[in-house]
């Protein structure tokens, strides 16, 4: 790598398209369900629209329930003090090397993985280079593991996809920094983030909704680069202060160019789990039939598989408080199997202090959650270490 490389120059057209009718869901009302409407018929904010997310909280409901857990001392972070998140020196296919017949994945840290596809074409999801996710600079969650590289260290994006609108998934510096670095590089978001983006001087941003999808056409000296993005549901929630939750949208996203394809869950949960004792397993006999959320299963059938499923596997503790939002490596693994992805790597973990599950639990859940589903513990649905690259 080599931060003094002069960033490339090209053009990203981005054209809306408009799902077949067979490749949605059956239920065409179901399109809309997650939009809440005023009296006038206008989305005013947006929700979770199966029995999966449970009870919902207002913002200062949830502030509420989180400070009545930490009293309880259900909130107590674990420590970070002798925790080493492995790391390497990322190394990116050179700008006018022959493109490689694989999908390129290298985790960055968190939610952040940067793709590189056989047709040349060069993703970025959920940048956050900052050493806080926060709009403090002083205050708030701050790294424990650094990024794997530096913004100017990427040899190309074309594309920087945003899941929703948490400080550990965007980050205003970040995305100005890397839209001044690859002038023609585009931003996809999900309803509502668009006025944001401009608002922070940034112009080449489309918003979607859930099943929306985008034709991108890059072009530069390497020649033309096709792909296809889809906006896909997710359940999460959105918010940057406490007066704007659930005003934007959030989602996965699927990308397919090349020949490869990639599913990207950013943030998400699939069931609500209520509070048990810590021996019990949530997913046992007694609680297997909790309500899951349906959307992942549709999005295998209608839109995979996939080649790369990347999929989030930590911020789970306390189980009841977090469960609705963010997936354990057990939920992970299910989502996995509903979305038909053919191989997986872990997210959302190694990198900030978000809940109280010890930092590097997860990838060690994540082999349990794979032997107990029958499915091998490496090589399928794996972690790595910051800055590493693996081939799908």
């Amino acid at each position: 790598m080599a931060a003094t490389t002069p960033p490339p120059k090209f053009t990203c057209t981005v054209t809306k398209t408009v799902p077949a009718p067979e490749s949605l869901p059956e239920d065409k009302a179901s399109l809309k369900a997650h939009h809440v409407k005023n009296s006038a018929g206008e989305t005013i904010k947006f929700q979770n629209p199966h029995p999966s997310v449970g009870q919902v909280f207002s913002f200062w409901g949830t502030l509420q329930k989180f400070a009545t857990a930490r009293l309880r001392g259900e909130m107590n972070p674990p420590s970070t003090t002798t925790t080493t998140i492995p790391s390497v020196t990322p190394s990116f296919l050179p700008l006018h090397s022959p493109p490689p017949s694989a999908l390129r994945a290298t985790w960055l840290g968190h939610a952040c993985y940067f793709l590189e596809f056989p047709s040349g074409l060069r993703v970025l999801f959920d940048p956050v280079f900052e050493p806080r996710c926060s709009p403090l600079s002083f205050a708030g969650p701050k790294r424990y593991s650094a990024p794997g590289c530096a913004i100017a260290d990427l040899p190309a994006v074309h594309l920087v996809v945003i899941s929703h609108s948490h400080y550990d998934h965007l980050s205003h510096g970040t995305v100005v920094e890397i839209a001044k670095r690859f002038e023609g590089v585009h931003f996809l978001v999900g309803l509502g983030l668009e006025k944001w983006f401009r608002a922070s001087g940034i112009e080449r941003v489309t918003e979607l909704d859930w099943w929306e999808g985008v034709e991108v056409t890059v072009k530069g000296d390497g020649g033309e680069i096709k792909a296809e993005v889809s906006a896909l549901p997710c359940q999460h929630f959105s918010g940057r202060t406490g007066l704007d939750k659930d005003h934007t949208l959030w989602a996965s996203w699927s990308v397919a160019s090349g020949g490869k394809s990639a599913w990207f869950g950013g943030d998400t949960g699939y069931r609500a789990v209520p509070q048990l004792p810590e021996d019990v397993d949530d997913w046992g006999p007694e609680y297997a039939d909790l309500p899951r959320c349906p959307e992942f299963e549709k999005i295998g059938r209608l839109r995979g598989p996939f080649d790369l499923g990347l999929i989030p596997i930590a911020a789970y503790s306390p189980r009841h408080l977090m469960s609705n939002v963010h997936a354990n490596p057990y939920d992970a693994v299910e989502i996995f199997k509903d979305t038909q992805c053919k191989r997986a790597m872990g997210i959302h973990w190694g990198t900030w202090v978000l809940t109280t599950e010890p930092v590097e639990e997860p990838p060690r859940l994540l082999k349990e959650a794979l032997k107990k589903s029958g499915i091998a513990e490496t090589g399928v649905f794996d972690t790595c270490a910051i800055g590493e690259s693996r081939e799908f």
